[in-house]
């Protein structure tokens, strides 16, 4: 089962059929799983997905967490050299508290296929893959998605307190292309593949899996709701376990492929 959003509606796709929801949201639900199960039942089903495909968003806001995979933890170590060491990510990595910031209003998240970002005062940005939780008003995992996290690494790189600058502008943020609607954990052995077709520079490439997250993510969730309250859910970005290269740099005209095993694949060019 997976849910869509589309020009047309919200639609969750079940053994091949396609069944459109009533108009109106329906992330705010603290069984999400049951509800989609119920519209199965009630609207005839279709052949196709109709419209144009949207992020999987309604008015929610996107949150991320950092520094939740060794790898991430040395790439942040190794662009804040100029900036003293960065071992300040390494206490992070250890610590009990994560990393949490805000990511985007739902507003500005970018639809698959189209055009996500570079800061134009930037001159080293990457794309983060991650796997991103669909989160209930009460804290509940109602399902997940694929996030891309683009950062420039250099404004980070200069001090930690840029981060926000570093994270957060128009179309630094991705979601899609479906919602896996799953109340239970995704397995450990879960695949998250970068590929990155370049003008400049031979393809870029990258997998890891979700045994190399140090964190759990209920864990981050928890975390998040703690003197937060998100009364239509939220979603919240886990976390990268593949870096690209510290010499590559995206372009314009590039074009990132973010591949979870189980939800699908999420491509945006660089615009």
């Amino acid at each position: 089962m997976k849910l869509y959003k589309t020009t047309a509606g919200w639609t969750v796709e079940n053994g091949g059929s396609f069944h459109r929801l009533p108009p109106g949201p329906c992330l705010n639900r603290e069984n999400l799983h049951e509800y989609l199960q119920g519209a199965i039942a009630s609207a005839p089903p279709a052949k196709a997905l109709e419209g144009d495909l949207l992020a999987p968003i309604e008015n929610q806001e996107v949150w991320a967490a950092g520094v939740t995979y060794f790898r991430s933890r040395t790439a942040r170590m190794e662009e804040s050299k100029s900036a003293g060491g960065g071992d300040f990510y390494d206490r992070v990595y250890l610590a009990e508290r994560p990393e949490l910031f805000f990511k985007a209003a739902a507003r500005k998240v970018v639809a698959p296929g189209k055009n996500v970002r570079i800061r134009a005062d930037s001159k080293w940005n990457i794309p983060e893959p991650e796997l991103t939780l669909v989160i209930s008003p009460a804290g509940k995992i109602n399902g997940y998605t694929i996030g891309n996290d683009m950062s420039s690494r250099d404004i980070e790189g200069a001090n930690p307190l840029y981060l926000p600058q570093a994270k957060v502008y128009d179309g630094s943020c991705a979601l899609g292309p479906a919602i896996l609607p799953l109340a239970a954990p995704l397995p450990k052995t879960t695949s998250i593949r970068l590929e990155i077709q370049s003008k400049t520079s031979a393809v870029v490439r990258g997998e890891t899996t979700l045994a190399e997250m140090k964190r759990d993510p209920q864990d981050l969730a928890n975390w998040l709701f703690r003197e937060n309250s998100f009364p239509e859910g939220c979603f919240l970005l886990t976390g990268t376990g593949v870096v690209p290269p510290d010499d590559f740099t995206l372009q314009s005209g590039d074009v990132i492929r973010i591949e979870i095993e189980g939800i699908g694949v999420l491509e945006n060019p660089v615009g």
